[in-house]
């Protein structure tokens, strides 16, 4: 079965009380939503926008950004295009069916231009191919521009019990958290292709990393040619 059929097997059902269910334990979203910088006329993109609920609330927020998603499943997708619909936003929301590896701003969006800000809303610990998924978002970022990943942290600052319960709950979802993840991020630091860096959201309830693309030693060159 395929990452996308598997998707929408999932959502098949849930989607239509996706929403409802979530508030109450996916922290961290609203303040990803705020803090992001952002200015009149970005393109803004979300992998993995779901029912597209963080880019109508941005749309809402943040007027005049350019909004894009994409998601694996196009069931997903279906219930996100009505959501978008019924607000009657301003600006229009582009929405996509896509693996989040093989994100392309021009084939997946007609773009001519990279996105000046790419975030993951909890996706990034459900892609199996999430490696991938980060270099597809440094490709299709500006230089110098930000992506942000807000995500299910260990729980330290919590009690046991609440961890494990936690822990079964997200299990049903094929949600964990995913200590690799924040060693690669680490790592992308560590190599130079980024900034970054680690906020705790609810005590170590999760995390919001944010990341600062670094220019490619080709594009600082060309970029010292044309200053002198």
């Amino acid at each position: 079965m395929s990452q996308a059929e598997a998707m929408d097997r999932m959502y098949r059902v849930t989607r239509h009380v996706y929403d409802l269910s979530r508030k109450y334990y996916l922290f961290g979203r609203d303040r990803l939503l705020r803090e992001m910088d952002l200015q009149p006329g970005d393109h803004v993109l979300e992998v993995g926008c779901g029912t597209a609920r963080n880019l109508i609330q941005l749309a809402r927020l943040r007027p005049g950004l350019r909004l894009y998603g994409l998601d694996a499943s196009q069931e997903m997708l279906n219930t996100a295009q009505g959501k978008v619909d019924a607000a009657r936003l301003p600006d229009p929301i582009v929405l996509r069916q896509c693996l989040a590896e093989e994100l392309d701003a021009s084939a997946t969006f007609g773009l001519d231009r990279p996105f000046d800000a790419i975030f993951f809303s909890y996706s990034l610990s459900m892609i199996p191919t999430w490696p991938a998924a980060l270099d597809a978002a440094l490709a299709n970022l500006k230089d110098g521009a930000r992506f942000y990943v807000v995500d299910f942290w260990d729980q330290g600052g919590w009690p046991g019990w609440f961890q494990v319960l936690l822990k079964r709950w997200l299990d049903l979802f094929h949600v964990h958290y995913r200590p690799e993840m924040l060693a690669h991020f680490e790592k992308m630091h560590a190599g130079g292709r980024v900034d970054y860096r680690l906020d705790s959201v609810a005590k170590r309830y999760a995390y919001l990393a944010t990341f600062t693309k670094k220019s490619s030693p080709e594009a600082r060159s060309e970029s010292g040619a044309i200053s002198s």
